[in-house]
């Protein structure tokens, strides 16, 4: 039987495209799509690094709401719908906020404020 990881994924980022800061109706370029696949990327690998470390972990969604300098630095990262579990929004918090160093957002991903202002949802498995 195929993975659902893929198409989680693919949700996810569809996801995130869809709540990037852009004009109605217009879809980020490939620039921004790539940024945005690798933040998606990151912030699974955060969580997949944590998973491994404790067990018996709950699944869900959080939406994070981040704010991301132009040079790349998380500057914001706050719970903008919770998944009803302290506990799992607080790994959602863990796993955005661990995600490293970040490349330059593209400047299509920048607000007049010279930030990424962002709207993740974050989807944890167990």
């Amino acid at each position: 039987m195929p993975s659902l990881v893929p198409a989680r994924r693919t949700l996810l980022l569809g996801l995130v495209l869809a709540t990037c800061a852009s004009p109605v109706g217009a879809m980020p370029g490939p620039a921004a799509r790539a940024w945005l696949s690798d933040l998606v990327t990151r912030i699974d690998a955060a969580d997949r690094a944590e998973r491994r470390a404790g067990s018996g972990r709950r699944a869900g969604t959080v939406v994070v709401h981040v704010e991301i300098g132009a040079d790349g630095a998380l500057q914001r990262a706050e719970v903008e719908r919770s998944s009803g579990s302290p506990a799992l929004d607080q790994r959602a918090l863990r796993a955005v906020r661990g995600v490293g160093p970040l490349s330059a957002p593209p400047a299509g991903l920048l607000g007049s404020a010279g930030v990424a202002d962002l709207s993740i949802p974050v989807e944890l498995g167990r």
